[in-house]
């Protein structure tokens, strides 16, 4: 916290509304779903017969993550400032993950999405989390069926780190400490999340490890840890320690940089007119 002076209210580029909560809990509702069908649907339920095709429509999601973004963004009345604030942070974003890619999951834009969520709230952050994911699924080739749910378990992850304690108060230190701290986390959970996307497309011939419609939930949840350590577990502490270092290294000035944007952006600045044009107007 900063001495002396009291705390500044943190201006948001996106408050949610009431029509943007609900399409987020919407998406969020079949997003679980899309993830967690394999736990959730017993091994008896007619969604098993279809295992195959599951993945490919839970994917559909990727219709209600763009209803979602752009419900945020027309309640809002998101401003031309802010939209260029979220193309940059994406563009940034989506040019920071290809830099570490294939290299034990040194992903550095994790970092700048935890820092971004923090600064400019919740809404901001889902938006932000999934045109990043999109944008950098179109830069890499990465564009497939699992899309869909790298788009939404970014959008969560960023938008977590809007919901954040402390968002006016929380300063220096102690916020870093914070941020890195849920980056590590996140990035866990995030590798996890993705993984349930990922591990329903493999062909129980190809592996032992693989879902498998006719086994038990335990059964599966037994596979889908093994899956988990021997494929992402490495890649994952990869993504969480960059996350944390680079918020550690970078955190204080790239938050300073971008509250002072936020700041000259006044994105919840009331529109007003010189009592000189009013004037003018009249006569």
């Amino acid at each position: 916290m900063t001495g002396g002076s009291p705390p500044q209210r943190q201006a948001r580029a996106v408050r949610l509304g009431p029509r943007s909560v609900a399409a987020l809990v919407l998406v969020s509702a079949v997003g679980v779903a899309g993830f967690g069908w394999p736990f959730l649907a017993p091994p008896d339920a007619s969604l098993n017969a279809h295992a195959e095709d599951a993945p490919w429509l839970f994917a559909g999601v990727l219709v209600l993550l763009v209803a979602v973004v752009a419900a945020t963004i027309s309640e809002s009345g998101l401003g031309p400032k802010a939209v260029a604030m979220l193309g940059v942070l994406a563009a940034a974003g989506a040019a920071l993950r290809p830099i570490g890619a294939g290299t034990a999951g040194l992903e550095p834009m994790f970092f700048l999405m935890v820092l971004s969520g923090r600064v400019l709230g919740p809404g901001f952050g889902f938006a932000l989390g999934s045109i990043t994911m999109f944008a950098s699924a179109l830069l890499t080739g990465g564009v497939g069926p699992w899309m869909p749910f790298q788009m939404l378990a970014m959008g969560w992850f960023t938008m977590g780190a809007g919901l954040l304690p402390g968002p006016d108060r929380l300063r220096g230190r102690a916020e870093l400490l914070m941020l890195a701290a849920y980056g590590f986390l996140a990035a866990f959970a995030y590798g996890t999340v993705t993984n349930l996307a990922g591990w329903t497309f493999m062909n129980t011939l190809a592996s032992n490890i693989a879902f498998d419609p006719d086994a038990s939930v335990p059964d599966n949840l037994a596979r889908f840890l093994a899956y988990c350590l021997a494929t992402s577990l490495g890649w994952d502490g990869g993504r969480a320690v960059m996350t944390v270092v680079l918020t550690l290294a970078l955190g204080t000035p790239v938050l300073r940089a971008l509250r002072r944007a936020t700041r000259r952006a006044a994105f919840e600045a009331p529109v007003t007119f010189a009592e000189e044009d009013q004037v003018s107007r009249r006569t």
